[in-house]
């Protein structure tokens, strides 16, 4: 007689075979996620499934909460050795992507024309369909472009096997995020320090002192979470007593407001600062490192006076600071991404990591080191950023009609980028624009199918994190829930693709869908000696990767690096250029992502509108931050709108007095101002990427998104901001 086992029954059976096999989870049940409920499930029961946080590109391990086949809750997972169980509003507010009411709950293609908005359904098979004979169709293949942001590694990995397979050019990575913290520009730096692009790791935990050039550690830059649980323990003053932390930027940011001194420098001039630090240590042979006297080179075209002049930071500072620095145990210095957004910023960035090399901070504790591969460096093909030269380049051959296709993944150009560029044109030349964009955001907007990918809690991935951890580590995304929707996560449909495609694409990409890749991925780290976990088959092991949310070393494990030759030549003394005469322009335009909002891409989901701005209170729109002198001389105060004009364009919004700033900086917050991207985003502040001019580091070719000028007019008019204190301000009533 056969006895018919119900859902409920075979997962109590399953449950007490994993633990007879030494295979149970830890702490949490791991069954198969499903939206709707099957009838013998006992409501009120819960499980949590660990996974990685794609809220911003640092990597989190997270657990989430699924109630009655619903994700309830994100925390950060304990386990997990990048941010040990801690985790951001952003990395909390991602329930808000999953159940977004804008999302696309299908394929669509735009039937009214570009902008019109006007879209219609289309059914998957179609729209691969269309994709294949678009690009079956390609006169070269050179005439294909894929536009991507830091996307996970897995989707970065297939998608350059399925264009090198198709002979054209790698992916284009860009996006807003990765210029503010100046990604493509530590990359470089890596480079010329260590010979490889390979993002350093600065000890902040060990650190005794920090020198932060304009490193917001503690907000958006890099890995916000690692570095805000590093700076706790720094905090907790060991064995060798309280961290001192010193933050030199023109803004009193978050972290300048958590440090133990702000110096608030001149835009563009970082660089000085570090090299009249260096100059000091080497000239006065401070420290413990002996008489310097092959660091010499570094600074011989350095004078003490000359770089304190430039920054505006006296001798007698600067000469204090190297004294704090040289004779710390454990003191590091950090180049941070508002040095790369100007146009010396290579230059700058160059004499702040050589401070690390004078006071023989490579590879110590406390000091600077690089994340060891160990098993996982096969998996290390992470994205490296373009420079804004390199994007420029493929925005001219989309202008000049060089290109039939482009797609886009996981960035959206045409608000992240100075309009100056001419990305808005330049996507309007192209024959054929194909988006993976879950919502219609701005470049959606203007492409002509859309192929909405599914969200991080429901779909596969693996990330390894970059900067990464004192380990070795992979993070492992799985679904959390069954997609609410008709979409399809994005390594699907290139695997789809290459397969109606064939040939040498269909070789390149074999596997079926993106779990068997995933699996084939994890299992390969099965059996190496550094694991944190063991198990006896592939099928154990891939259980365990699930349950602990990714692979890593059981213990710490540092790299040192090796230098280079550039510490054996003068460091470089470049002035900042910048664009706009200072008689028309006056002031320095600081843009700087929002802590809640990013880059733009947190703006439609209203937990984190919500969520006040730590320094101004200010939420749900765009605010323009001025000093009490410069208030004073323009007239204005609180809520009263301004006009802030450069050379390429100009926007309004209301004032917020802030003593935190320099008389000649003009702060802005980036992350509102978007024209498509839903109810919660559309409409809301403006876009101070807008204003930039296209300025970039000649060496390098980095955006210089700090190097422009700009003029302020009162309007005369006023608009009341919504802040903590004043909770009847603009924004929240209009929220239906």
């Amino acid at each position: 007689m056969t006895q018919t086992l119900s859902r409920r029954e075979f997962l109590k059976i399953a449950a007490g075979a994993a633990g007879a096999t030494g295979l149970a989870p830890q702490g949490r049940r791991l069954v198969e996620p499903f939206a709707r409920p099957p009838e013998p499930s006992l409501g009120g029961e819960e499980a949590w499934f660990a996974s990685t946080c794609r809220q911003c590109a640092a990597g989190c391990g997270i657990l989430v909460r699924v109630l009655n086949g619903r994700a309830r809750k994100i925390e950060g997972n304990p386990l997990h050795p990048l941010n040990r169980g801690k985790l951001c509003a952003r990395g909390q507010a991602g329930l808000q992507v999953l159940y977004n009411p804008d999302r696309l709950r299908n394929a669509v293609r735009q039937t009214g024309g570009r902008g019109s908005r006007v879209f219609e359904p289309v059914g998957w098979d179609e729209a691969l369909g269309i994709l294949t004979e678009k690009i079956s169709s390609l006169s070269r293949p050179e005439r294909l472009l894929f536009f991507g942001g830091l996307m996970p590694d897995h989707v970065y990995r297939l998608a350059t096997r399925l264009l090198d397979s198709l002979g054209a050019p790698p992916p284009i990575i860009s996006d807003l995020h990765s210029a503010l913290e100046g990604r493509n520009a530590a990359q470089w730096l890596a480079q010329e320090f260590f010979g490889a692009r390979e993002l350093p790791l600065y000890d902040l935990e060990h650190s005794s002192v920090v020198l932060s050039f304009g490193a917001n550690l503690l907000e958006t830059w890099m890995s916000p979470v690692a570095q805000s649980v590093a700076y706790g323990e720094m905090r907790q003053g060991g064995a060798s007593g309280r961290g001192l932390l010193i933050q030199l930027e023109p803004r009193l940011s978050a972290t300048a407001a958590s440090a133990d001194e702000w110096i608030p420098v001149r835009p563009g001039s970082e660089g000085f600062v570090a090299l009249g630090i260096g100059r000091v240590i080497v000239e006065e042979r401070l420290g413990h490192v002996g008489s310097h006297r092959e660091h010499a080179v570094l600074y011989q075209d350095v004078e003490v006076g000359e770089m304190a002049a430039a920054s505006e930071v006296p001798v007698e500072t600067l000469r204090r600071l190297a004294r704090i620095f040289a004779d710390a145990d454990r003191a590091v210095a950090i180049p941070g991404g508002s040095l790369s957004g100007q146009t010396n910023g290579h230059a700058s960035m160059l004499a702040v990591q050589a401070l690390n090399v004078i006071a023989a901070q490579l590879g110590r504790v406390g000091g600077v080191y690089l994340s060891h591969p160990g098993s996982s460096a096969a998996l290390r093909e992470t994205p490296l950023v373009q420079s804004f030269a390199q994007v420029q380049g493929a925005i001219d051959h989309m202008r000049a009609g060089e290109v039939d296709l482009v797609i886009f993944h996981d960035t959206n150009p045409i608000f992240d980028l100075p309009p100056a560029s001419g990305i808005a044109e330049a996507v309007a030349r192209v024959p054929s624009v194909v988006s993976f964009s879950s919502f219609i955001d701005e470049i959606a907007a203007q492409s002509d199918l859309i192929l909405p990918d599914h969200t991080y809690l429901e779909s596969w991935g693996y990330q390894v994190p970059a900067p990464g951890a004192d380990r070795p580590v992979v993070s492992g995304q799985q679904p959390v829930v069954r997609p609410l929707y008709d979409t399809r996560s994005t390594g699907d449909v290139l695997m789809a693709l290459a397969q109606q495609l064939g040939g040498a694409a269909a070789e390149a990409l074999p596997w079926p869908d993106e779990m068997t890749y995933l699996q084939e991925v994890a299992t390969g780290l099965q059996g190496s000696s550094l694991s944190a976990y063991d198990a006896r088959t592939p099928a154990g092991f891939w259980a365990l990767w699930r349950q602990y949310g990714g692979w890593w070393s059981e213990h710490p494990i540092s790299l040192e690096p090796e230098t280079t030759k550039v510490v054996s030549s003068p460091l470089p003394v470049v002035q900042p250029s910048f664009d706009g005469d200072p008689s028309v322009y006056p002031y320095h335009l600081h843009p700087y992502a929002s802590i809640a909002l990013g880059d733009g891409r947190g703006a439609n989901q209203p937990w984190l509108q919500e969520t006040p701005d730590p320094m101004t209170t200010a939420r749900w729109s765009t605010w323009v931050e001025l000093s009490p002198q410069t208030a004073a001389s323009l007239g204005v105060q609180d809520g009263d709108v301004v006009r802030v004009i450069s050379s390429v364009g100009e926007i309004e919004a209301p004032v917020v007095v802030f003593p935190g700033l320099r008389p000649d900086v003009v702060a802005i917050p980036i992350g509102q101002g978007h024209t498509d991207y839903g109810r919660f985003a559309e409409g809301r502040g403006a876009n101070p990427v807008n204003l930039l001019a296209p300025a970039t580091d000649p060496v390098i070719g980095s955006l210089a998104w700090g190097a422009t000028r700009v003029r302020l007019e009162a309007t005369g008019r006023r608009r009341e901001l919504a802040r903590l204190e004043s909770l009847d301000g603009e924004g929240r009533e209009h929220l239906d």
